[in-house]
């Protein structure tokens, strides 16, 4: 499989040492992606969402990490509209394996999240679900 450049989104506030950890994953081996670009750490502005989509544009994908608090990170849903609008593929992650972990608020009803797991990434990155 052909490495993927991935947009990692994110709730900066509450989930960044959960980014941390997929681009600690991102350098193993055997992986079959590697971080492009993540979310652009300035304020919510129409020169961020610009910033934003030239970013997603040179991505494969986008992976959103889904936290506790996602569902109210406003950047995180303009990520996933972006993503949506520029056509590219993303899947939600869940971050915290022993909490109740909610999708972005433009999440799409059937949008799944999937369990975090090394073998369960590899695949939704392949575009298995």
């Amino acid at each position: 499989m052909a490495m993927k450049r991935a947009f990692i989104s994110f709730d900066f506030d509450h989930d960044e040492e959960l980014r941390d950890a997929l681009v600690g994953q991102a350098k193993n081996p055997d992986s079959p992606f590697r971080i492009a670009d993540w979310s652009v750490r300035e304020p919510f502005t129409s020169n961020w969402r610009k910033k934003v989509r030239e970013r997603i544009r040179r991505t494969d994908l986008t992976i959103v990490i889904c936290g506790t608090n996602t569902h109210t990170a406003r950047g995180v849903a303009a990520e996933l509209t972006i993503t949506r609008e520029e056509a590219k593929p993303y899947f939600l992650l869940k971050g915290r394996p022993h909490t109740t972990c909610t999708k972005p608020a433009m999440a799409l009803k059937a949008d799944k999240i999937y369990k975090w797991t090394w073998e369960n990434l590899k695949k939704l990155i392949a575009g298995e679900r």
